[in-house]
């Protein structure tokens, strides 16, 4: 009896390991804070325009959703790494091409 709750108990904790590991996105949390914060900045200095940083704060709040249905079933898939990896390569870009165009706040 006591080797079956060994044995219970070791296969509980490398379960609840294993869920946890495969939740964490390290790399896609680190990429969204920095994406946030170029956003935050271009605001602060004027370099977006309020109509432009709404737009990449949907597009990031739209990764967030992609990311929490990802994790929804415990497993984060290589294909859905893939896919939120390719999301924020389209956001870092639309935030890049946001900053840098001629638009600034305060203007039309």
């Amino acid at each position: 009896m006591n080797i079956s709750i060994r044995i219970a108990t070791l296969l509980a904790l490398s379960a609840v390991a294993g869920l946890s590991q495969a939740q964490n996105t390290p790399r896609v949390d680190q990429r969204e804070a920095q994406q946030q914060a170029r956003i935050a900045q271009g605001a602060a200095s004027g370099s977006l325009t309020a109509k432009e940083t709404q737009r990449l704060e949907r597009e990031q709040a739209a990764i967030d959703r992609t990311e929490a249905k990802a994790k929804a079933d415990g497993v984060v898939t290589k294909h859905e790494r893939r896919k939120l990896h390719h999301m924020q390569d389209a956001a870092s870009h639309d935030i890049r091409h946001a900053k840098h165009n001629a638009k600034v706040a305060g203007t039309p």
